[in-house]
């Protein structure tokens, strides 16, 4: 049986797709070029991965402009003053302001999916931005004619057919990339934005059945970004036991970049539903030093110390390079630590008689 193991989603871009989108940028090559650009850029990486002997693979996210922003990419209704985020080191992304309605995605991930299957041999795993991390679109002074709760209407009906999408498209799994949980608790500490995020993913996954929520799975992390972190500074402890209430089938956790793992793990054994497959973060792609196999399996081993070995896997604590701009960890370094996260996992699976 083992012990799966999956990549979060993004991993930097190929060299030649930066020279591309540069190029597109500037005028000097078409549509239709960038696009031949991306493909090839996505079936180098699935190949990539797959040499790896990487069990599922995704597309690298090589077409999206961000994990975040792929759905709103030539939204007419958008001003560039939105949310900004301030990551630890002082750099900071700003999030577009939603200006009209109706809201709806121009862009659904199961494109993406689409052509990621075309190259894959193995299952692919479908990563999608949480219908909370949207909702940060919409302006705190509202929007004349367009109220807040008919947004929420539409970003949910939004949200599941991006979903929707993914399911019936194929994917072995889609992932809701909620790094906005944890960043909640920092910009409000008593817990209520975090509460409305739970409550706006949670009325978009509860129109999936059980066996389709089973194949859905809810990933967190402090951000990733630049080689820096957005809320590493906020206690894991405060956002676990809501995260576990959101109805996924598989939870993807940052650990291994965590000051005190057990103590992480502990709290996740303690609140974690029964029925649920906890995926913990082995590699750290925020840290320039590649871990070793053996790095991994230790890792792994401690999280069986207080996780049931048949309801664990393993990812990596984040993406590689969740906005397309992000150069600072490089391809070689990206894949080198999914090689270490995959024959780390089955060294412990081995050592746990899986």
């Amino acid at each position: 049986m083992g012990i799966p193991t999956e990549p979060i989603g993004s991993i930097p871009r190929s060299p030649e797709l930066l020279a591309a989108l540069q190029a597109h940028a500037q005028g000097r090559i078409d549509d239709a070029e960038l696009a031949a650009s991306t493909d090839q850029a996505v079936a180098a990486t699935i190949s990539r991965l797959e040499e790896l002997g990487s069990p599922v693979v995704t597309d690298g996210e090589q077409a999206k402009p961000s994990f975040a922003t792929y759905p709103i990419s030539g939204l007419p209704d958008l001003a560039p003053d939105g949310a900004v985020i301030p990551f630890a080191d002082g750099h900071t992304r700003q999030l577009p302001r939603l200006t009209g309605g109706p809201f709806r995605y121009t862009v659904q991930a199961a494109r993406y999916l689409e052509t990621a299957r075309r190259y894959a041999k193995v299952p692919v795993k479908q990563a999608v931005i949480a219908p909370s991390a949207l909702s940060l679109l919409y302006p705190a002074g509202g929007i004349d004619g367009y109220p807040r709760e008919t947004f929420l209407d539409d970003l949910a009906d939004q949200a599941e057919a991006d979903i929707r999408g993914c399911l019936d498209g194929g994917a072995h799994m889609v992932q809701l990339d909620f790094t906005e949980g944890r960043l909640a608790l920092k910009l409000d500490p008593s817990g209520g934005v975090l509460d409305d995020f739970v409550a706006l993913n949670n009325r978009v996954l509860e129109r999936f059945s059980g066996g389709e929520r089973a194949r859905i799975g809810v990933h967190t992390c402090p951000g990733g970004d630049q080689d820096s972190t957005h809320s590493l500074d906020v206690d894991y402890a405060g956002l676990l036991p809501r995260l576990f209430q959101l109805r996924a089938g598989a939870f993807y956790l940052q650990l291994a970049g965590e000051p005190d793992p057990e103590k992480v793990l502990a709290v996740v054994a303690e609140h974690a539903p029964p029925d649920v497959r906890i995926f913990v973060g082995v590699v750290d792609p925020v840290d320039p030093v590649v871990e070793t196999p053996e790095q991994v399996r230790d890792r792994v081993l401690t999280a069986a110390r207080h996780l049931p070995a048949d309801r664990l896997g393993t990812c990596d604590d984040c993406g590689f390079s969740p906005f397309a701009d992000d150069t600072s960890t490089s391809r070689d370094l990206a894949f080198a630590k999914i090689r270490a996260r995959v024959e780390g996992t089955a060294m412990a699976a081995r050592d746990l008689g899986l």
